[in-house]
């Protein structure tokens, strides 16, 4: 009975979330009151409301992590924005042709992915199509892909995804195999949905963004943030990798010296220009309704887990479809409409490793399936969530857009994934 309850205050909210433009609601004030009801059902029902407060704060700091992390990238991104860094990059891409862009677009976010990870990358991507896109259409549907490709290169890099990184930690894949195995069909679950629209792009040509004035020393300041920003970026997942700290705490470190180096290039400016250009500033322009969105939506699902549901759900697909491949299907699905990480991790306790061992092909397709179906909904991965912040990207019409061509991006990717285990037997 409170099982049910607590699904439909789930289900309830996801509606409310889902339908933001027809209620006139912020989907930050939806998540944030499905997530603090589904923890007051939970609190209410456990015997002991010392257990459960453990549990809350145990899921707030997973989720936090999370959030300092999204909050760090989104600064520096904005800082980058603010300094015209990005300016930079844009005036290298010369070409006009939409479908040219796109692939342009997307092959850079697919690779980027895996040496950052797919949040950043998917942040740092948007805000160039901002740069070089004027159509507010033209922009959903390039960031629509960039978060299938974000997600799609993320999936075959350790570093890429918070799931692959969950696996890589739990011993569950090793670094070269998953790059070997996932790289071929992660690239066709990309490319094939990229290939769709950029057909629908031909022959259209991109209407010319006005660049602004900036003065010598501008430009080298706009260089200069451009090259930190980007390099503090790269340096996030190498300091995980040699400290084994949270990628949060690195994110922390290269804000902190972001911070630093504005300071120093703007001290003999106006105090009043200045001010328009340092990180206080950049804290205040960022998007804080879609980080509460993504705190709300987190807390509703660590209740979910909390109270079992996320295992039992799993249970049930491996009683069910008794197949590794159809679980690892029907998982993936379902990281559209729930976080992947706690299925994931459901994963790793019901499955160890004596039934599949480091490298089993099971704990492969799991990465691919979890980190690409996500993309179907775009609150599905945190990814998505960082770019419907930033573009405000109306749920429904992610849904009957883009959905569709995650789906068979995802089915493409696990055909292929299929076909290349058969061809090595």
């Amino acid at each position: 009975m409170i099982s049910a309850l607590l699904i439909i205050v789930f289900i309830l909210g996801y509606v409310a979330i889902a339908f933001e433009h027809p209620l006139k609601l912020n989907k930050a004030a939806s998540a944030l009151i499905t997530g603090v009801l589904c923890w007051t059902i939970y609190m209410l029902q456990n015997d002991s409301s010392e257990i459960a407060g453990d549990e809350l704060l145990h899921h707030l700091g997973e989720i936090a992590s999370i959030l300092f992390f999204l909050l760090g990238a989104m600064t520096i991104v904005e800082l980058i924005d603010s300094h015209n860094g990005f300016d930079i990059i844009t005036e290298k891409i010369k070409t006009t042709s939409k479908s040219k862009l796109l692939l342009i677009v997307i092959s850079i976010t697919f690779f980027l992915s895996a040496l950052l990870d797919n949040l950043t990358t998917a942040i740092v991507m948007t805000s160039l199509c901002s740069k070089l896109l004027s159509e507010k259409e033209d922009r959903l549907w390039f960031v629509g892909l960039i978060v299938i490709a974000a997600n799609a290169g993320g999936a075959w890099s350790p570093l890429g995804d918070v799931t692959t990184t969950m696996l890589w930690i739990g011993g569950q894949i090793t670094a070269l195999n998953i790059m070997k195995q996932l790289i071929l069909p992660s690239l066709v679950a990309c490319a094939i949905p990229a290939m769709i629209i950029a057909y629908r792009f031909k022959g259209k040509q991109i209407v010319a963004m006005e660049q602004p004035q900036t003065t010598v020393k501008e430009k080298r300041d706009g260089k200069i943030i451009l090259i930190s920003g980007i390099g503090f970026l790269i340096f996030v997942p190498v300091f995980k990798t040699v400290t084994h700290l949270p990628p949060f705490m690195g994110m922390l470190l290269a804000l902190g010296l972001m911070w630093v180096i504005t300071t120093i290039i703007h001290k003999s400016k106006e105090a009043e220009l200045a001010e328009q250009l340092t990180v206080a500033r950049a804290l205040q322009k960022i998007d804080t309704p879609s980080i509460l969105f993504f705190l709300g939506i987190l807390l509703a699902v660590s209740a979910l887990q909390s109270f079992g549901l996320l295992k039992d759900l799993a249970t049930f697909f491996s009683s069910t479809f008794k197949n590794d491949y159809l679980i690892g299907t029907a998982l993936g699905l379902l990281s559209a409409v729930v976080d992947n990480v706690p299925l994931v991790a459901a994963s790793q306790g019901m499955f160890d490793l004596n039934t599949y061992p480091t490298d089993h092909p099971f704990w492969e397709f799991l990465a691919l399936t979890t980190g690409t179906g996500g993309s179907a909904v775009i609150i599905g991965t945190a990814a998505g969530v960082a770019v419907m912040g930033i573009e405000q990207i109306d749920f429904m019409w992610y849904l009957k857009k883009i959905g569709w061509l995650a789906l068979i991006g995802f089915a493409a990717g696990i055909g292929v994934f299929l076909l290349q285990a058969y061809i090595v037997g």
